[in-house]
């Protein structure tokens, strides 16, 4: 093997390989697992049974009877994955099952200290996150055949029947519309760092494709997911215990800490996608909202969260493009930013219909389904924002994204 030349250049090349990151499932976990072993049968019997056991009011009384298990006996990261999506359904669960008014303020210590345990193995917070919800909460009935609806399903349920199966899978195909957006960047940062005019045009052109098919797929929700249902029966299961009038105090995990402990519920701004593509892109949030979605990365497995800060630290794009002066470049980047605003207003538009309007219906009648709408989010999302005002700030500042060649 001939010595490197010292004048070569030696910059590694980005890949998705060691990020942990599926070159075909992206930032799904592929393949996720069903079953732990027979040792945690205890916590598997509740999980399979969450949406019965919590609209009969019996689920608090089974977890105070449940043993306290150690998590020593996971082998592997699947093992401990599965785990942590267990337990953090049982515990979104146990907190929320009476809805609002009566939230469990003390996580008992058989759930908080294998929860907290297998958290800290995984590098995830102790709540459902939307690696739980989504990346990990899903299975092809045929794995030979395309993701597609009629073939997933998911592993955990709660109260939201059909409604929420369709949330949580229509999410897994927005994931996996991002696969082709998030090669395509890794291949934009390798042809800047070589560099390689046609290979990032056409990773440019790629990219943007990829944010269209998300907006596309995204537009499934209408025909999956009830607007009614989501706002009245599912939104409080995703819903945390930081920035959330219904637990000021936040929740004491029995057994790991004295004092209450504070954290988001489940949000889309903890979805890798959008923030590893506005990284990419140079998109810079205002100060409020770029604040958040930092916090919201410490509610990603730890590789996910290494992957944007990479993307953070290659050269940037922008710069490239402006001293390249290549007008098709500028053109390519221009249109995934275009690309991004369409779907940025497309999802203020589902957020309007799922909670704004849905909110608005709730008020003038009683909902039969338990537990009723969460008033104390009615203008917040689950992760704690005001919602449209935040959203609206994040597609307005990607809109002043948009480059014009100077000169």
């Amino acid at each position: 093997m001939e010595p490197q030349s010292p004048n070569l250049k030696t910059t590694p090349s980005l890949t998705l390989g060691r990020f942990h990151i599926s070159e075909d499932y992206g930032f799904l976990l592929p393949s996720p697992l069903r079953e732990l072993p027979d040792h945690y049968r205890p916590w598997m019997e509740i999980a399979n049974q969450l949406p019965h056991l919590i609209e009969s009011g019996q689920l608090r009384a089974q977890v105070d009877k449940m043993p306290l298990l150690s998590c020593q006996f996971l082998t592997g990261y699947r093992e401990q994955r599965l785990a942590h999506l267990t337990l953090s359904f049982i515990t979104i669960g146990y907190v929320w099952q009476e809805g609002e008014t009566q939230p469990k303020e003390v996580l008992p210590r058989n759930l908080a200290l294998p929860f907290v345990e297998v958290s800290r193995s995984v590098g995830l917070p102790p709540i459902l996150t939307h690696s739980d919800l989504v990346l990990a909460n899903w299975t092809a009935r045929d794995p030979g055949r395309p993701l597609e609806i009629r073939n997933l399903d998911i592993i955990f349920s709660l109260p939201g029947g059909e409604s929420l199966r369709g949330f949580i899978l229509v999410i897994v195909l927005v994931e996996n519309a991002a696969v082709p957006g998030i090669k395509a960047l890794v291949q934009a940062v390798n042809a800047i760092l070589q560099p390689s005019p046609e290979s990032l045009l056409q990773a440019l052109q790629r990219l943007r494709l990829s944010i269209q098919d998300i907006k596309g797929v995204l537009g499934q929700m209408h025909d999956y997911a009830d607007p009614d249902v989501f706002y009245a029966v599912i939104r409080i299961f995703l819903s945390g215990w930081k920035d959330n009038p219904a637990m000021p105090a936040g929740l004491i995990y029995e057994g790991v800490s004295n004092e209450p402990l504070r954290y988001s519920g489940g949000s889309t701004a903890q979805s890798t996608v959008l923030q590893a593509f506005d990284e990419f892109l140079g998109i810079h949030h205002s100060e409020e909202s770029a604040d958040f979605l930092h916090k919201m990365r410490d509610y990603m497995p730890p590789s996910h969260k290494a992957f944007i800060e990479e993307i953070h630290s290659a050269p940037s794009l922008r710069d490239h493009i402006l001293s390249s002066g290549n007008g098709q470049l500028l053109a390519a980047y221009n249109q995934c930013v275009e690309a991004l605003v369409a779907l940025r207003s497309y999802h203020i538009a589902m957020v309007t219909k799922y909670l704004i309007t849905a909110a608005a219906r709730a008020k003038g009648r009683r909902p039969s389904q338990l537990p009723g709408p969460p008033w104390a989010l009615e203008e917040r999302g689950t992760g704690g924002t005001v919602v449209l005002r935040f959203l609206k700030s994040v597609r307005d500042k990607t809109l002043e994204a948009i480059l014009h060649q100077s000169g």
